[in-house]
């Protein structure tokens, strides 16, 4: 997972003021058909926040991204943008208010990066000058280079700078609402990666309201303030925060599409700093052997942390190590961990380490304590626990 994820206290539940974006019992039943593609869909999205639809193929995610900006029309239900119905305004005028991002990119062959960034600035009638400044200034910001791409082609494009570009080109105009289809679906692992990571930066930055559409619960977990897992129909199975659906799934349904570790999962939105570090035995540079040994009697372990004379820690010495001297006993400790990391971190190190925990330290690298496999499995229970008495919570309100 990325380190840019989003800790529990970045995260908020829905404020109370009014939804940037409502859906009010939308339905889109094509001709023809008697099944609903989406059948009364109510759904609130608020200002600044990534809402992430995810479901099985069919389900009718994307057709809800294209209700929202009316690339087709809804059968019935409004669709409300800052409190104003938009099914009663013109469609095109309501697209140049959105920003729109597709899987297949779209990009103008014959129409250079610029100008395809400039696009829809140039239909609001912005002036030449305008338009080209805000052009160089989001190929910055997508991290390309203004003087080397501004005048190229997109097939002169790698896969991962062409997706670059249609981020781009949908925030030309400034919009305040993003929809992304699939956005970095048709992208290998590590550019996927890097983008989501650029693009999760840039959100930092700009605050946009964005709907994005996705079949991988993963990035739905790492992309999402709040994610809606949707059955037939577009029908909502669990709406919520990344951390309380890990937590706490609501049915088999939601179960099932998380899939196996969705608890190992959750430990990406809990802190080191979450914990409540335990003591542990330490062996200074001046320590005795003996000393040592004294110190594992009492605390009932079986290694010791040594520590230089910063108090860093250095090495995880066995109680069989302790007649050896400086690198030639225990191991070292590795990377260490500090109150800001995550605790599916703490997880990836403490498999790697000799004793099977891990090395906590505060800002000047003191050792403050230890991370062990019973505070995870502690942190986990009370996760569990706090999703389940909100959810028990909402029940009593309902």
């Amino acid at each position: 997972m990325s380190t840019q994820q989003q800790s529990p206290e970045q995260r908020t539940d829905t404020p109370t003021r009014e939804p940037k974006i409502r859906l009010d019992k939308v339905g889109k039943t094509y001709p023809g058909t008697k099944v609903a593609a989406v059948e009364e869909l109510s759904l609130d999205i608020h200002e600044g926040e990534i809402l992430v639809l995810v479901g099985p193929s069919g389900c009718g995610k994307s057709t809800t991204l294209r209700l929202i900006n009316r690339m087709i029309e809804p059968s019935g239900g409004r669709i409300l943008l800052d409190g104003e119905d938009v099914t009663k305004v013109n469609p095109d005028k309501l697209r140049r208010r959105i920003g729109y991002v597709i899987q297949q990119i779209g990009l103008f062959p014959h129409q250079t990066i610029a100008q395809n960034i400039e696009t829809v600035p140039r239909m609001l009638g912005w002036d030449k000058q305008k338009a080209k400044a805000r052009s160089e200034e989001l190929l910055g910001m997508v991290g390309l280079d203004p003087e080397r791409y501004r005048d190229s082609y997109p097939k002169a494009l790698s896969g991962g700078q062409a997706q670059r570009v249609g981020v781009a080109r949908a925030l030309g105009a400034d919009p305040d609402i993003m929809l992304m289809d699939e956005p970095f679906g048709a992208i290998d692992p590590i550019t996927r990666e890097r983008l989501q990571n650029e693009f999760l930066r840039l959100q930092g930055e700009l605050r946009k309201t964005i709907v994005f559409v996705t079949h991988d619960i993963d990035e739905a977990i790492k992309m999402g303030d709040k994610i809606a897992i949707l059955g037939e129909r577009s029908t909502i199975r669990q709406i919520d925060t990344p951390e309380r659906i890990l937590a706490y799934p609501v049915d088999d349904f939601v179960d099932d599409f998380i899939g196996t570790g969705s608890t190992i999962k959750g430990l990406n939105f809990l802190q080191v700093s979450s914990l409540a570090l335990t003591d542990y035995p330490t062996l200074e540079p001046s320590s005795t052997p003996d000393a040592g040994r004294a110190a594992l009697q009492d605390t009932g372990r079986e290694w010791l942390v040594q520590l230089d004379e910063n108090r860093a820690p250095v090495r995880w010495i066995h109680a069989d190590d302790l007649d050896g001297t400086g690198d030639e006993r225990g191991e070292p400790v590795g990377e260490l961990l500090h109150s800001e990391d995550t605790l599916f971190h703490a997880l990836e190190l403490m498999v790697q380490s000799a004793s099977g925990e891990t090395c906590v330290v505060d800002g000047s690298g003191a050792f403050v304590g230890v991370v062990r496999m019973a505070d995870l499995a502690k942190a986990i229970r009370r996760a569990q626990y706090e999703a389940r008495m909100h959810y028990e919570q909402m029940e009593r309100q309902s």
